[in-house]
């Protein structure tokens, strides 16, 4: 073949790349703009804020500087090895939104996987006093957190209403859940990590966001709870996003608005019930291992032969929001605290949110089923003792406003609900005379019992 052959065919293979990536960069640049017609009043304008204008930002932050220094000065790290610790901990901190990611990867996962595992639904919203939100109001949902599907359940009920960036847990660092979440918006937190440069520029991060008004999602119990009960909030990351009202020129409103979440079945529960045995009663790695893949293997198995069932439901509840301003003006100068004097002042703000979450806890059919049942003595009982129970305790969960799932159903039909449940992880096995019970498995039942408890006025099961 001659040169000149070899430069033509050359010249044609570039000319081909060329038509082919500007063929792609225009099949995106369209798939952005019908993806932001259809959801654009839903994502903050600051979310598309290059990441090296924040990055920036908080770079130049004189509160970052004198953060720099005063870890430099007690610490044997120089400036310059605290300023790239800096860079490092913004680089961790700092996401790369992307509205394609968000909404045609994030929302079609969560649609397929969510409608897939669970029935979805809306129990109770404050409608009224959640319309009443001005909407100049920088948004902040604080919620209880039941478990890491917490994050795919509430993004997918608010999908075509805000586009939410979570306060993720370590756990999520790992490739590839750490590049999505990041595409979606989301900002990591280390858990448990105490030097206070680090948290000097989470701070800022945070308190960045909340001065644009980027709707944040924030699980106050700082964890998965491991026993079914509220675990004590967490104020550091309530702290950041409060102590923004004190800054000179800061007049947005700023709103929390209480999300309660409950399911009849928590992915997790076992492994999350284990975390309170005694470590030699723990499984090993080996045999964790074992158990996840036998679980992947059967559930893989249970949908390629399309016998596979949901588990039950999840429900997401929204209570009444609070205006921080008005909190503030109820107890003035508390922001110009030192912190050591701040936070139990703060923690009654946490408190009333908590409280707020619990009034809107959604009463599922395992739940309800799961705390009848541990009333009834014996190992055995009968399905008229079974229904009675649970009659009772539903009345009694009426009277105390909570919001019961399936509350204009008979009392029959949601027994039958739970015992999907509860007889496929063999909690239960029916028998002639009515049910046989695994008090084996009573921390099972408590697990899901107490997440209702708070409503009966008595201690938890």
């Amino acid at each position: 073949m001659t040169p000149a052959a070899l430069a033509a065919g050359a010249a044609a293979v570039v000319a081909a790349t060329l038509a082919a990536r500007a063929w792609a960069k225009g099949r995106l640049r369209r798939a952005a703009w019908s993806v932001k017609r259809q959801f654009g009043d839903t994502i903050h304008p600051f979310k598309f804020t290059h990441r090296d204008t924040v990055r920036r930002d908080l770079l130049t932050d004189p509160e970052v500087a004198a953060a720099v220094a005063a870890h430099a000065a007690s610490t044997s790290d120089s400036e310059a090895r605290a300023w790239d610790k800096v860079r490092e901990y913004v680089d961790e901190i700092v996401p790369s939104f992307s509205l394609l990611a968000y909404y045609r990867l994030g929302y079609g996962i969560a649609r397929l996987l969510i409608q897939a595992l669970y029935k979805v639904s809306v129990g109770y919203e404050a409608r009224e006093e959640l319309n009443a939100i001005p909407r100049s109001s920088a948004v902040v949902y604080l919620m209880n957190h039941r478990s890491n599907a917490d994050y795919v359940a509430v993004a997918y009920v608010l999908t075509g209403e805000v586009a939410i960036s979570y306060a993720v847990g370590e756990w999520a660092r790992v490739w590839p859940l750490e590049t999505l979440f990041k595409r979606f918006g989301s900002y990591f937190v280390r858990r448990g990590f105490r030097e206070p440069l680090y948290h000097k520029v989470l701070e800022r991060y945070i308190q960045l966001i909340t001065r644009n008004g980027v709707p944040q999602g924030i699980f106050l119990e700082g964890g998965l709870s491991r026993d079914g009960l509220f675990r004590e909030p967490k104020l550091g990351i309530l702290d950041s996003i409060v102590r923004v009202k004190a800054e000179p020129g800061f007049d947005m409103p700023l709103t929390i608005i209480p999300v309660a979440i409950n399911y009849d079945r928590v992915l997790e529960d076992r492994s999350l019930l284990r975390e309170s045995q005694a470590p030699e009663e723990r499984l090993g790695r080996v045999a964790q291992f074992r158990e996840v893949a036998a679980y992947l293997l059967k559930v893989s198995a249970r949908f390629l032969l399309r016998r596979a069932r949901r588990y039950g439901r999840v429900c997401v509840n929204f209570g009444a929001p609070m205006r921080v301003d008005d909190w503030l003006a109820k107890n003035p100068g508390i922001l110009l605290l030192p912190r050591h004097e701040r936070l139990p002042h703060l923690k009654g703000l946490a408190d009333e949110v908590m409280a707020r979450i619990a009034a809107v806890m959604p009463v599922t059919g395992v739940a309800l089923a799961s705390a009848a049942l541990l009333r009834q003595p014996g190992d055995t009982v009968t399905r008229a003792a079974w229904e009675a129970g649970m009659q009772a305790l539903r009345d009694a969960m009426k009277d105390a406003d909570a919001h019961v799932i399936g509350e204009e159903r008979a009392i029959g039909a949601v027994l039958d609900r739970a015992l999907v449940m509860l007889t496929l992880r063999h909690v239960v096995e029916e028998t002639e005379e009515g049910y046989r019970v695994d008090r084996g498995q009573d921390l099972l039942l408590r697990y899901y019992a107490n997440s209702i408890a708070h409503f009966l006025g008595a201690k938890p099961a």
